[in-house]
C-alpha cells in the first residue's frame, strides 16, 4: 500500500522563543536550525523578520539549510495596502523559502482585536497570500484561533481558510491558539475542513494547555491533516506547543501511523532525537526533563526488582519501544525497592563485572537498603552508587584525602556601602603525601567549598578543570532541630556529560561536601586518573 506523506514543521525558534525565560541569540538559532535539519524536518520556522534585530539579521542572508527556512509574520495591516505596510514589506524582503502568515479566523477577534469587518479581514488574507505567492515563495496561513472561531461561527472560520487556499496558500494551518480544544473536537472539525480543502493542504498547530497537544496533533492527522506543527521538547508560551519530540517517534514507531504515513525522517536520524533534545536543553542552560516520553532519562528506567528481572530477559516485557531507536538508553535503577537483579544490572552498566553468586553483591544490596533508609537516594544518583559499589568491591583508589574544611559566611558593607553576604571556605587535603590548603570564595557556602576543593589537587587538577556544578537540590527529610538533609548535586564536564551524586547529613554543608567529594572522585575514576603510588 502506498503511504501518504506527512510534513513536519518546527517552530521552536519562533513560537518556542515565546517560552517564559527563553531567549535565543543568532548563534543559538543557527545551531538549533542545523540540528532540526539534520533530524529531517521539512520546515524550520526561524523567526519574525522585522520584529527584532536578531530575526532580521537571520533572514538577511541565504542559509541553505536543506529544510525549508520559514519566515513568520502577520497578514497586512488593516487600512493599508501591501506596498504601504513596512512590516509586511520586511517580511517579503526576507530571504526565506516559505512565509507563514498569521491571520484572524475568529470573528470575535476580527471585531475586538482588528476593529474591522469580517469582509475586510478576508480581503486582507487574500491580498497577503497573493503577495507572497507572486514572489514565488511558498505561502501558508496560520489560522489563528481557528477551533474557537469554528465553534463560534463555522461558516466564517471556514471562509477564512478557503480564502487563503484559493489565493494560493500551500498550507492552511488550523491553530488551537488558546489550547483548550480536545481531541474529539479536533477530529470532528478537521474532518469538516478537509471536505472543503484537500487534506494535503491542511496543517495542525496545537498548544498544550490541556496537556493534549500531541493527542490533538495525531487526531488531526487521523482526520486528514497532512502537516504537523510543533516544537522540540514542547517549548512554547504558557504550557507549550505540541511536542515534536513525542510526535515524531510515535509516527515512525507505532504501527497505526507507520503503515499509513511516511516522513523525511529515517530510522538513522530518529536515533539522534535524544541528542537533539539534550542539545536544546544545554543551549538553554536548563536540566532536561527526566520524565519526558521517549527522550527523558527516566523514559526507559526500571526500578522494581520484578520489572528489572523481566526486562533483562526480554525488554518488551516493560518497554513499548526499544530505547536505542530514539537514541536513548535503558536504565536499571538501584533503590530499596529493588534487589539483586537491580544491583547486578547497574554494576554491568557501570562496567563492573561480578559473578551473580558473589557474596559482595548481597552485602551491597543490604548496604543500599540501609543507606536509603537513612536518607540516601541512589536511583537519582548513579555516580554515588557506582562509587559505593566500587568501594565494596575494593577498586576505588584514594586519590586524595580531605583532612578538614571550614566555611565562613559574613554579611557586611562593601566599599560602595552596599550590604552584601560573602562566603569563604578553606579546605585542607592530603595529595600524594603532601598537605595542600586552598581557599575559595563563592556566592554561598557550597559554591565556596566547591571552588576551594577544586582549586589545587596537584596531579589530578587537569582532570577536574572542566568540572562544573550545574544543579543543586536540597530536601529536608525529617523535621525539628535535628532535621536530616539530603543534597543532590548534578555535575557536568566539558564534553557535556552529566552525573548525579548524593550526600546526607543533619548538617546541610556536610551533606553538600559529601556529594561534592563523590562528584570529583567519580570523574577521576571515569577519566582514568592514575592511582597514587
Amino acid at each position: 500500500m502506498t503511504r501518504e506523506t506527512l510534513y513536519l514543521f518546527d517552530t521552536t525558534l519562533r513560537d518556542g522563543a515565546q517560552t517564559h525565560g527563553v531567549d535565543f541569540s543568532l548563534e543559538d538559532k543557527l545551531l538549533i536550525a542545523e540540528q532540526l535539519n539534520a533530524l529531517g524536518l521539512d520546515y524550520v520556522e526561524a523567526g519574525y523578520p522585522g520584529a527584532n534585530p536578531i530575526d532580521t539579521e537571520l533572514f538577511s542572508e541565504d542559509r541553505n539549510l536543506g529544510a525549508k527556512l520559514t519566515a513568520f509574520g502577520m497578514t497586512k495591516r488593516p487600512g493599508r495596502s501591501i506596498s504601504n505596510d513596512p512590516g509586511f514589506q520586511a517580511l517579503l524582503a526576507a530571504k526565506a523559502d516559505a512565509v507563514c502568515l498569521v491571520g484572524k479566523t475568529w470573528d470575535f477577534h476580527v471585531d475586538v482585536a482588528l476593529g474591522i469587518s469580517c469582509d475586510e479581514n478576508l480581503a486582507g488574507i487574500k491580498d497577503s497570500i497573493e503577495a507572497v505567492v507572486a514572489l514565488d515563495r511558498e505561502a501558508m496561513l496560520d489560522c489563528e484561533h481557528f477551533f474557537d472561531g469554528y465553534k463560534a461561527n463555522p461558516d466564517y472560520a471556514l471562509s477564512c481558510a478557503k480564502t487563503a487556499y484559493e489565493a494560493g496558500a500551500r498550507w492552511v494551518v488550523l491553530c488551537d491558539t488558546n489550547g483548550g480544544t480536545l481531541p474529539e473536537e479536533v477530529h470532528a472539525i478537521v474532518s469538516d475542513v478537509v471536505s472543503h480543502i484537500p487534506g494535503d493542504h491542511v496543517g495542525i498547530h496545537a498548544h498544550n494547555d490541556t496537556d493534549n497537544g500531541v493527542a490533538n496533533s495525531l487526531a488531526a492527522v487521523r482526520a486528514g491533516a497532512r502537516q504537523i506543527q510543533g516544537t522540540l521538547n514542547g517549548l512554547g508560551e504558557r504550557c507549550g506547543n505540541a511536542n515534536l519530540t513525542s510526535i515524531v517517534p510515535t509516527l515512525l514507531l507505532k504501527e497505526h501511523y507507520a503503515e499509513r504515513f511516511e516522513t523525511k525522517i529515517s530510522p538513522e536520524t530518529l536515533g539522534t532525537l535524544t541528542h537533539a533534545s539534550r542539545i536544546l536543553d544545554e543551549m538553554l542552560n536548563q536540566a532536561p526533563n527526566r520524565h519526558a516520553p521517549y527522550v527523558g532519562e527516566a523514559a526507559f528506567a526500571h526500578k522494581g526488582g520484578i520489572h528489572v528481572s523481566a526486562v533483562q530477559k526480554d525488554p518488551r516485557t516493560y518497554e513499548h519501544v526499544a530505547p536505542e531507536t530514539v537514541g536513548n538508553v535503558r536504565k536499571l535503577l538501584v533503590s530499596n525497592q529493588g534487589g539483586r537483579s537491580n544491583v547486578l544490572a547497574q554494576l554491568e552498566t557501570s562496567g563492573l563485572s561480578v559473578a551473580k553468586d558473589d557474596p559482595r553483591v548481597g552485602r551491597l544490596v543490604e548496604l543500599v537498603k540501609e543507606r536509603e533508609a537513612a536518607g540516601y537516594a541512589y536511583e537519582a544518583a548513579e555516580a554515588s552508587f557506582e562509587l559505593l559499589a566500587r568501594r565494596i568491591l575494593e577498586t576505588v583508589p584514594q586519590f586524595f584525602e580531605v583532612d578538614s574544611f571550614r566555611v565562613m559566611v559574613e554579611r557586611r558593607h562593601n566599599a560602595l556601602g552596599e550590604l552584601v553576604t560573602v562566603s569563604e571556605a578553606t579546605v585542607k587535603a592530603s595529595v600524594e603525601g603532601e598537605t595542600v590548603m586552598s581557599v575559595g570564595e563563592g556566592n554561598g557556602p557550597v559554591n565556596a567549598l566547591d571552588n576551594a576543593l577544586r582549586k589545587d589537587l596537584g596531579p589530578y587538577q587537569t582532570y577536574i578543570d572542566d568540572l562544573e556544578l550545574v544543579d543543586y537540590k536540597v530536601r529536608i527529610l525529617t523535621g525539628g532541630t535535628d532535621a536530616v538533609t539530603r543534597v543532590l548535586i548534578e555535575s557536568r564536564d566539558g564534553e557535556g556529560r552529566r552525573w548525579f551524586t548524593v550526600g546526607v547529613s543533619p548538617n546541610i554543608v556536610d551533606a553538600s561536601f559529601e556529594a561534592l567529594l563523590d562528584s570529583i572522585n567519580y570523574k577521576l575514576i571515569r577519566d582514568g586518573a592514575p592511582a597514587p603510588i
